[in-house]
């Protein structure tokens, strides 16, 4: 023993290492002895409970202008948490109806412009009939002067002059035609500005109604009932689209999660009954349910040979409060508390009778 205190002698990490091997051996002695006395068909593990984790970020890029919450407030769906700055999109909003004022004023001139070339066009219309008939009599003029002029009843002259008459009748048609197309193609023409004018304010309204969009965004709102966790930001500061404000667990979803090696997780199923014992009420048994069992092992060794091996294997399960019973014990059941989950690995099983008798209903 002299020699041993001697050993030990200045070197005091040698009675840390001691006693941090000495604590551990104790504990998992005492997992085993625990994990012993549970029936068959019984099985449990250490967990803590957690919840849903939802973050509050900025569907836009902006400057964080005012916070609501402080963390641990307790907050209601659509309850406004965050106001972002909106002093930019305000001012696009403002561009974005003058433009809209623009292209309506635009519509309305377009219109008018159309009016105006269809009057122009029965103008040329009315025009042409005229030159038609001024054509049309230049032309019986002509042929009675023709036939006059085989009997020498009329003077080479005259019948230049009908000639003559039938070529500009004839050339003022003509023009009065063009003058025609013309207003037609000056109404295609205003009817394209209406077009345009037209699509200019659907844009223009489109482009009010995403600003719009971006405004109401610019109120940062809670999805759903919850506690809020943390401060990712401070007013003030610019966050880029997408930045995170604050966190929020989901108080309605609360769960615990465990590990299981392999013999007992094979015998698992979803939807199991399940019981969980906090450490701040050892003299409560909470009631759940299994609702995730992993498919993928934890802990996996580098290479999996034997069947020692395979058994040392564990698997993530995560037993579920139900969301009324939450309702209930909202005050009671709170993320973060440690306790141990027992699960029925067999449905006709009986609970051990160390669990606590009360159970939350």
């Amino acid at each position: 023993m002299a020699g041993m205190s001697k050993m030990f002698t200045g070197k005091p990490w040698l009675w840390i290492a001691i006693a941090v091997a000495a604590g551990v051996g104790g504990w998992y002695l005492t997992q085993q002895l625990t994990k012993s006395e549970l029936p068959a068909g019984i099985a449990s593990g250490n967990g803590r409970m957690e919840a849903v984790a939802i973050d509050i970020a900025a569907r836009s890029s902006g400057r964080i202008r005012e916070i609501l919450v402080q963390e641990g407030d307790v907050v209601t769906s659509g309850q406004i948490l965050v106001h972002m700055d909106t002093l930019p999109l305000q001012a696009q909003l403002r561009e974005a109806r003058a433009l809209l004022q623009r292209s309506q004023i635009a519509k309305q001139a377009a219109q008018s412009g159309v009016s105006q070339r269809e009057a122009e066009r029965s103008a040329a219309q009315a025009v042409l009939a005229q030159r038609a008939t001024e054509l049309d009599a230049a032309q019986r003029r002509l042929e009675r002067s023709e036939q006059l002029a085989e009997r020498n009843a009329v003077s080479l002259q005259t019948l230049d002059d009908d000639r003559a008459r039938r070529e500009g009748a004839t050339a003022a048609r003509d023009a009065a035609r063009a003058q025609v197309a013309a207003a037609e193609a000056s109404i295609a023409s205003a009817r394209a500005k209406i077009v345009d004018a037209e699509a200019n304010i659907e844009a223009a309204e489109a482009t009010i109604e995403r600003i719009q969009v971006d405004v109401n965004d610019s109120a940062l709102r809670s999805p759903r009932d919850g506690r809020v966790q943390y401060r990712v930001a401070q007013p003030g500061e610019v966050i880029a689209a997408g930045g995170r404000v604050l966190n929020l667990i989901d108080l309605n979803d609360v769960y615990m999660t465990f590990f299981l090696p392999t013999a007992q997780a094979g015998r698992l199923s979803l939807g199991a009954e399940a019981r969980i014992v906090l450490d701040t009420a050892p003299d409560v048994a909470i009631p759940a349910t299994v609702s995730f069992l992993s498919d993928i092992a934890q802990f996996t060794p580098k290479t999996v040979e034997t069947a020692e091996q395979r058994q040392g294997l564990m698997f993530r399960v995560r037993v579920r409060i139900a969301r009324d019973l939450l309702k209930k014990y909202s005050e009671y059941v709170k993320p973060g508390l440690p306790g141990v989950a027992y699960v029925k690995l067999n449905p006709a099983a009986q609970w051990p009778e160390t669990l606590p008798q009360r159970v939350l209903e």
